[in-house]
């Protein structure tokens, strides 16, 4: 092996919450009946003051029931040429579905979503689809980097 190859560096706190602000996906891994791994490529949102990455997902989607009987989940995310990645552990909560245009879960999902151009056709789809928010509350945030400082 090379000594001019760069050594992996972590990352400290504020280049961590730049990555994951960054970026718009990551795998998702939490924890199957069997306790295998469910790992999934997600939209996700990443909250650095609350420390809190927000899923959007529906009910009949596996990761909800997942982190429902095991709530350890985690996020992985990194730079589209994999030198750089940020990974996310904590305890999962599911959120209410959300039934209501407008409700607290929509409120949420709308937030996660940004501008959108029609509020009312956004609850409306939200309601249909059966959606909620998988929380990821970090315990944990670590990174770390093959490239030169």
């Amino acid at each position: 092996m090379s000594d001019d190859k760069p050594k992996p560096r972590a990352l400290d706190a504020d280049q961590i919450d730049e990555l994951l602000a960054a970026h718009q996906f990551g795998v998702v891994a939490t924890v199957k009946k069997d306790g295998t791994p469910h790992l999934a490529t997600m939209l996700y949102r990443w909250d650095p003051a609350e420390r809190v990455v927000r899923i959007s997902t529906t009910a009949t989607r596996a990761k909800p029931g997942h982190v429902r009987r095991h709530p350890r989940a985690s996020l992985h995310v990194s730079t589209p040429d994999h030198m750089t990645f940020a990974v996310v552990e904590g305890v999962g909560e599911v959120s209410a579905v959300t039934t209501e245009p407008g409700d607290e879960t929509g409120r949420e999902l709308l937030a996660m979503a940004g501008e959108v151009p029609d509020e009312a056709a956004f609850f409306a789809e939200v309601v249909a689809e059966q959606r909620l928010v998988l929380r990821i509350k970090a315990d944990r945030v670590s990174g770390t980097s093959l490239l030169p400082a």
